[in-house]
């Protein structure tokens, strides 16, 4: 099955200004993200998917194959989605969707969310780690709740699960799950994903994953070791990058 890793890259954040082309490291983030990816090898190609022209451009200038698409996109999936429908990737079979502010996106996670949709033939595949307590009660961390079988029950930006009696905190161990800002689709899953239209949940929560679950379209969820780093939305995150980016390569 052939995967197309898909890093889309919007120019038009609001709580972030110019997001993609803002530095890390001395290089744009995108571009950033493009490198980390494209060194890990998780598919066949890796491509940049933009609007903007100078996006697409400081992308290109490192190197990366950079596909040009439409400026209607409301999320990063559709976005994916217009890419997998061009005649250029018809043969491709699998489409990885990490976002352009994910510059510490664990290799690990990525493959483990592949293995949920090409080993056990889940629709979507997605990542979470295990969290400690202090995530529940912070809404910029998406958290997931899972079935027996891995599938996602239910993401929120709300403490789930939620603890009623207080002092019974030993049943939180190991089932808060932060969830990792990867995607990975069938091309039908995919198609039918950017067919549906929006959802109450997914208006209310702001998480574009609700639609397709409420629609019944199932998620595998990996459940992976490691930090999670958040994606980049504000300046002190970018600040935190960088300050990470540099303790990284000191290493």
């Amino acid at each position: 099955m052939r995967t197309l890793v898909v890093i889309p890259a919007r120019l038009g954040a609001t709580r972030l200004p110019q997001k993609p082309l803002r530095d890390l490291a001395g290089r744009p983030l995108v571009v950033r993200v493009w490198e980390r990816l494209n060194e890990m090898e998780l598919g066949d190609a890796c491509v940049v998917a933009t609007d903007d022209e100078s996006v697409r451009r400081a992308a290109a200038d490192a190197g990366a194959e950079v596909v040009m698409t439409s400026a209607t996109c409301e999320t990063g999936t559709d976005r994916v989605a217009e890419v997998a429908r061009m005649p250029e990737f018809a043969d491709f079979d699998v489409f990885v969707n990490v976002q352009g502010d994910e510059p510490f996106m664990s290799g690990d996670a990525v493959i483990a969310a592949r293995e949920m949709v090409t080993a056990r033939s889940f629709d979507v595949g997605t990542a979470a780690a295990r969290a400690e307590a202090w995530v529940l009660d912070d809404p910029g961390i998406v958290k997931v709740v899972l079935g027996d079988d891995g599938r996602a029950l239910y993401f929120s930006r709300a403490p789930i699960p939620y603890l009623r009696d207080r002092r019974d905190k030993a049943d939180l161990e190991g089932m808060i799950l932060q969830h990792r800002g990867v995607y990975v689709y069938s091309r039908a899953a995919l198609e039918r994903w950017v067919a549906l239209p929006a959802h109450p949940l997914e208006k209310i929560e702001r998480l574009e994953q609700l639609r397709p679950l409420a629609a019944g379209i199932t998620f595998g969820v990996a459940i992976t070791d490691g930090p999670v780093y958040a994606g980049i939305d504000t300046e002190e995150d970018l600040a935190d990058a960088n300050a990470r980016w540099a303790e990284i390569s000191a290493r």
